[in-house]
């Protein structure tokens, strides 16, 4: 039984997420604020709720390792499956912001990461672990990354559509996608967690594979199918963006509410993180300027087969 929850968990979280954003949205477009602002709160804040959600759970069950795996996990599927699966479809073009400024930053945030989370290693005292103080320092690095966003999106636009309902639909989608988001959340973790102790698996692989694909699947499905329509244009940006997100807003929160104590064994994935993020930057220079193109998506899908496969060895 756990195991199928495990499963249903995914789409209660995903639909969740969903309901609450477009519940919210609504309410926030009946009370006239603008679409620009709705898309920059409550649709970014929602679309990385089930993220979030995910690693409340984990570290409130003391599984501080799937928690950060989840985040970092997800980052590295984010680049290498996410852009690898929509630039094989058709090729992403760049906005000069986004190879300046975002990817860059997702870099200084898999950096910051590492520095944060190895105090025994850097100091050589004590246990490592993600403090309420690192979920500050974190935090402010969002803050500044907001500030950044709010004023990128003024100039080009949220490119978000918001639908209005009737006021007792939204209300039912707000309280659905609470409990969706709550359920599934929960089936996610206890899955996981059984999942590792009857096959002998760590938390941090079911968290850098199964939990981080399956929370990413909203992302895929929605770049796969821009890059169909060929207005791929922004996708990139998005997933970039959403991965500085998931380290500074995820993991700064989910530290701030429970101290995340961390494995040496996950420097690995942060080192690999930084270092996929590095290739990417580095695609945009090759080839046709600021294109991520098809011979590059599919050498990121290897990467990330070799990866997963590297994982599974790894146990």
């Amino acid at each position: 039984m756990t195991y199928i929850l495990f499963i249903v968990g995914f789409y209660f979280l995903i639909k969740g997420a969903d309901w609450l954003v477009d519940g919210a949205s609504s309410v926030a477009k009946k009370f006239k604020v603008s679409d620009l602002m709705i898309g920059l709160t409550i649709v970014s804040f929602g679309t990385s709720a089930p993220e979030l959600i995910v690693n409340l759970f984990a570290s409130f069950q003391g599984s501080s390792d799937l928690a950060i795996a989840n985040v970092v996990g997800s980052n590295i599927s984010n680049v290498l499956l996410i852009l690898g699966i929509a630039a094989l479809i058709y090729p992403l073009s760049v906005r000069k912001g986004t190879v300046t400024k975002e990817i860059p930053l997702s870099l200084l945030a898999a950096v910051v990461l590492w520095f944060m989370a190895n105090d025994a290693m850097i100091d050589k005292v004590g246990e490592s672990a993600l403090t309420r103080i690192d979920g500050a320092v974190l935090l402010m690095f969002f803050i500044i990354f907001l500030y950044y966003t709010f004023g990128i999106a003024k100039i080009e636009g949220s490119g978000d559509e918001i639908k209005e309902h009737p006021g007792w639909k939204s209300a039912l989608m707000i309280v659905a996608g609470m409990i969706g988001l709550g359920l599934g959340g929960q089936w996610i973790v206890n899955g996981a967690i059984e999942i590792a102790q009857k096959f002998g698996m760590s938390e941090s692989m079911i968290g850098l594979t199964v939990v981080a694909i399956g929370t990413s699947l909203p992302e895929l499905a929605a770049s796969a199918v821009a890059a169909a329509k060929h207005k791929a244009d922004i996708a990139i940006g998005n997933v970039v963006g959403s991965n500085i997100f998931n380290v500074f807003w995820i993991l700064g929160l989910s530290s701030i509410i429970k101290p995340l104590y961390f494995s040496p064994m996950l420097n690995f994935d942060i080192y690999f993180m930084a270092v996929i993020t590095v290739i990417l930057l580095a695609f945009m220079f090759i080839g046709h300027r600021n294109v991520l193109q098809r011979w590059q998506g599919g050498a990121l899908v290897g990467i990330y087969a070799a990866y997963i496969i590297y994982l599974v060895i790894r146990g």
